[in-house]
């Protein structure tokens, strides 16, 4: 069992700037490849971005050049950077840990105001 919490959601500006925090309870991170998704009111959850566990990096159309994944094994961390922030990105974002299971975030909140 991986247990994920999520931090750094928030209110931001069009434009702003937000980082997300991912720290997973698993023993060993390094074999999990891990990911963002987000889902908006009505509609289905969507993939953001992913990070394989030897750091081979995808990410939405949506948010190419914008967004931008990393990983801390040591400190059993993912991270989502989102530059030039858009109403559109407005969500709740979930981290996902992948290995021979799914496992999801509780999510956080965020809110891009124009």
């Amino acid at each position: 069992q991986v247990q994920l919490v999520e931090t750094g959601g928030g209110l931001v500006q069009v434009g702003g700037s937000l980082r997300l925090s991912c720290t997973a309870s698993a023993t060993i991170f390094g074999v999990y490849d891990m990911g963002w998704y987000r889902q908006a009111p009505g509609r289905q959850r969507e993939l953001v971005a992913t990070i394989t566990f030897n750091d081979n990096t995808n990410y939405a159309d949506s948010v190419k050049g914008r967004f931008t994944i990393s990983r801390d094994n040591a400190g059993k961390t993912v991270y989502l950077h989102m530059n030039s922030l858009e109403p559109e990105d407005t969500a709740v974002y979930y981290c996902n840990a992948r290995a021979q299971y799914d496992y999801w975030g509780q999510g956080t909140q965020v809110t891009v105001s124009s």
